[in-house]
């Protein structure tokens, strides 16, 4: 039983659940939501578990035709939101008559919106993962794994049949800000000392703008160039949020779809409340880092986790 059919794919829509842990050795990248903080509150909405699969949809442009009634809910960047031509708000759910089609407009603020059906998507698991991950080859849709939505893609929830409810929305104090300037905490990891101490100031005194090459894999800046004290060091696994520096100096800040090995200098890692952030940074929002502390960053998580039950 189809419910969802897609009218207008976008630049790029792919399904996301929490990611793929457990297969670096393999080869294969984590994927999961560039911003896990709209991600799971989109599931809260509905009630949905945790890891439920929902839609990550990137500068909007899309529309979605319901082929049966259905509960959705809609959280993240600000895209302009209508049922059927009817203007309707973001970071609550929705309730679509049968025929009834939602269009997202072009992202005001923000770089991704996400989409979640009651009970969550009906797609397959490639090593426990329903994550779409395109430089892999997978995840998504089972008859051809590893690609966006098209055109004429039908989606089902596991939910047969859904029951119009009171509407749900987050409260205001929840609601992702997504200014043009954002500044992103810092944990520095080993490699730390490959870094003087005049090039680490510079790093922290300076602003950097997101590049328009700029994809899951990795956020590319553009601004002061640091140098490190060697230009490469041997292959080594990558964590999500290493901030690495290759001979131009120009930093990438490496995401959810990263190559598992790599061997640029890392300065360290963004703390995973700021890489939710930078999961919303579009091309031209302006970055400015500083350090922060491991026990502090450790604690908001925790926090934030157990809140929605990760």
């Amino acid at each position: 039983m189809t419910h969802l059919e897609v009218v207008t794919p976008g630049v790029q829509t792919l399904i996301q659940d929490l990611g793929r842990f457990g297969v670096g050795h393999i080869g294969l990248s984590q994927g999961g939501p560039a911003d896990l903080h709209a991600y799971c509150w989109a599931n809260r909405l509905l009630g949905n578990d945790s890891r439920a699969p929902v839609l990550e949809i990137t500068l909007g442009q899309v529309a979605f035709k319901a082929k049966q009634n259905v509960m959705l809910a809609v959280t993240g960047a600000n895209m302009p939101l209508s049922i059927d031509g009817q203007p309707v708000e973001n970071w609550q759910t929705l309730w679509l008559e049968k025929g009834q089609v939602l269009k997202f407009g072009y992202a005001r603020q923000g770089f991704r919106c996400y989409l979640a059906i009651e009970s969550g998507f009906d797609v397959p698991r490639w090593f426990g993962s329903a994550s779409t991950v395109v430089r892999n080859g997978i995840g998504g849709l089972e008859n051809e794994p590893g690609r966006a939505l098209s055109k004429g893609d039908e989606l089902t929830s596991v939910l047969k049949h859904h029951t119009m409810r009171p509407s749900q929305a987050v409260a205001s104090r929840y609601v992702g800000q997504y200014p043009s300037n954002i500044r992103l905490g810092v944990l520095e990891t080993y490699q730390h000392t490959l870094f003087s101490e005049q090039q680490k100031a510079m790093f922290y005194q300076s602003a950097y703008t997101v590049s328009d090459k700029t994809d899951r894999m990795g956020v590319r800046l553009q601004g002061r160039a640091i140098h490190p004290a060697q230009n490469g060091v041997i292959s080594e696994g990558i964590a999500p949020g290493s901030i690495q520096f290759p001979a131009n100096g120009q930093p990438i800040i490496l995401s959810n779809d990263r190559q598992t090995l790599g061997g640029y200098p890392k300065l360290g890692c963004l703390s995973k409340m700021s890489l939710m952030r930078l999961g919303q940074a579009r091309p031209g929002v302006e970055i400015e880092f500083y350090p922060t502390d491991l026990a502090q960053e450790r604690l908001a998580y925790r926090q934030f986790a157990q809140f929605f039950g990760l």
